[in-house]
């Protein structure tokens, strides 16, 4: 089944990769069989945002604002990425139930471009700078650790859009902007990453 959302987009990847000799890490075998009997959680860090502007606000929930004067917000690219990734991980029949979003506005706004369903704002994944405004970096690394862990309703994955850094704080890595880790739960605050995807992997998920 070939994925087209934009044309000859794969193409182009792959003329790019080659050009500049950019490789992109090979994907698990059967991955997205497995994404599509579900059962995972798929951690989207935020898309690409305009890096002129500057978080300015360090109190919540001042730090959610949308106001690009007040804080680094998305930018017109990320925000067609989002749009592209949604639909390509819709075309290729992963389903997902419980879509889960830092407040702030970038990572809450990529949630809902993504279009995966209703969107839930979550302080348990909130970004690292305000780590002391929710218990401290121990207390959000256990939030995130246990959002990570937790087992997804049969048949269906979980996404949560959030930040690197907290990431890097519950798993030790990190993906790139609108890229996502791909966690199997093991209950608790247990879980394995299978995957770091960037965000052209999706379309190249259903060539595997």
């Amino acid at each position: 089944m070939a994925v087209s959302v934009i044309p000859n987009f794969r193409l182009l990847v792959v003329l790019l990769c080659t050009v500049f000799g950019v490789a992109h890490a090979e994907l698990p075998p059967g991955l997205l069989d497995k994404l599509r009997d579900g059962g995972y959680v798929i951690y989207f860090r935020h898309a690409a945002t305009d890096w002129d502007q500057h978080d300015r606000e360090d109190a919540l929930p001042a730090a959610a604002s949308c106001d690009p004067q007040k804080m680094r917000q998305l930018s017109a690219e990320g925000r067609e990425s989002a749009r592209q990734i949604g639909a390509v991980i819709q075309t290729l029949g992963i389903p997902v139930g419980q879509v889960l979003a830092s407040e702030y506005c970038r990572t809450a706004e990529t949630a809902r471009l993504l279009a995966l369903g209703e969107v839930t704002t979550t302080r348990d994944v909130i970004n690292v700078r305000v780590a002391h405004l929710v218990g401290g970096r121990d207390r959000l690394r256990q939030t995130a650790r246990q959002r990570l862990g937790h087992v997804p309703a049969p048949g269906t994955n979980t996404v949560i859009v959030a930040h690197g850094n907290v990431f890097v704080l519950a798993a030790g890595t990190r993906p790139p902007e609108a890229g996502a880790a791909v966690v199997l739960p093991r209950g608790g605050d247990t879980f394995d990453v299978v995957a770091i995807l960037e965000p052209t992997d999706w379309e190249l998920l259903d060539s595997e």
